[in-house]
């Protein structure tokens, strides 16, 4: 039996590939955290209840319209982002001027409405999502066998995390985004709708969510609490990476997943809680994140 580093390959690679899954909602969570609070200083406490909307969008178009994965996929994050995109409308902007902390309440409570009344209506056991049938099976790699679904799962998360940060960072667009937020009586001032800006921004951070939790419906149970349980590990991923980062929510998200899965190997009592001691000594040794800027 091939050994790495005092353990069996088979379980070396199990638990990195899962590690990658894992880190690959850990990033696109991340992202649309790290969108929200960076260009619009919103504490989002109700992104794991909009990743739980997400996935249930998915499950509710399949069992109520016929609509599959495929078209979830695109489907359930414009429902979710619109929905979205109404809750900055009527109710963050109208808190926008006042302390970040009435934000995080605010969107605490409603992730506290959303996840109480699903749970009333489909209770806490949740459903199963097939996966789509042209991912289903996967390969023997010798060491592994790779679930074409999950092989899926990382790569489309990777290409949407670089696909975003690219456009925030390096085009035209983004550039309107971060001065629109910075300076938005200037842009006002160049003819720029700054608040259907932020209402866009808004929309497209919660759209972010959605999608991630459409990828996780065939592989976790849809259920009302499966975005709490992963919602306070995203806050530590941004947290380390820096605070607004939005390269730096991609890279943490997935190194910490990837960290977290190779701890399952090493010292699996640790696992849980990897995450938040690495979070405790970056804030020791450099406040901002790994890639935050400093004050």
């Amino acid at each position: 039996m091939t050994m790495i580093f005092g353990v069996p390959a088979a379980a070396f690679f199990g638990q990195l590939l899962l590690g990658l899954i894992n880190g690959a909602f850990y990033a696109l969570l991340s992202l649309g955290l790290a969108i929200i609070f960076g260009l619009l200083k919103i504490i989002n406490f109700a992104h794991g209840a909009q990743y739980m909307l997400g996935a249930f969008a998915a499950y509710l178009l399949l069992d109520w319209l016929g609509i599959n994965y495929w078209a979830a996929l695109f489907l359930a994050p414009l429902i979710v982002g619109a929905l979205g995109m109404l809750t900055e409308r009527f109710l963050l902007r109208r808190i926008a001027h006042v302390d970040h902390i009435y934000g995080l309440l605010l969107t605490f409570g409603l992730a506290l409405i959303i996840q109480g009344l699903f749970t009333n209506w489909f209770g806490v056991s949740g459903s199963r999502y097939a996966v789509p049938e042209a991912l289903r099976g996967g390969t023997n790699l010798g060491f592994m066998f790779l679930p074409y679904y999950r092989a899926w799962v990382v790569v489309i998360a990777l290409l949407v995390c670089i696909s975003v940060w690219f456009m925030i960072e390096k085009t035209k667009l983004g550039g309107y985004l971060r001065a629109g937020t910075e300076n938005p009586a200037l842009m006002q001032a160049f003819g720029i709708n700054v608040p259907l800006l932020v209402t866009l921004t808004y929309g497209f951070g919660v759209a972010l969510a959605a999608f991630a939790g459409v990828l996780a419906a065939p592989i976790y149970s849809v259920a009302p609490g499966m975005g709490a349980n992963i919602l306070i590990v995203v806050f530590a991923v941004v947290v380390i990476g820096g605070m607004g980062s939005i390269l730096g929510a991609v890279l943490t998200g997935l190194g910490m997943g990837i960290i977290e899965g190779l701890t399952k190997v090493y010292y699996p009592e640790a696992s849980n809680t990897v995450i938040f001691l690495v979070m405790i000594l970056v804030l020791l040794l450099r406040p901002a994140g790994l890639f935050g800027k400093e004050a």
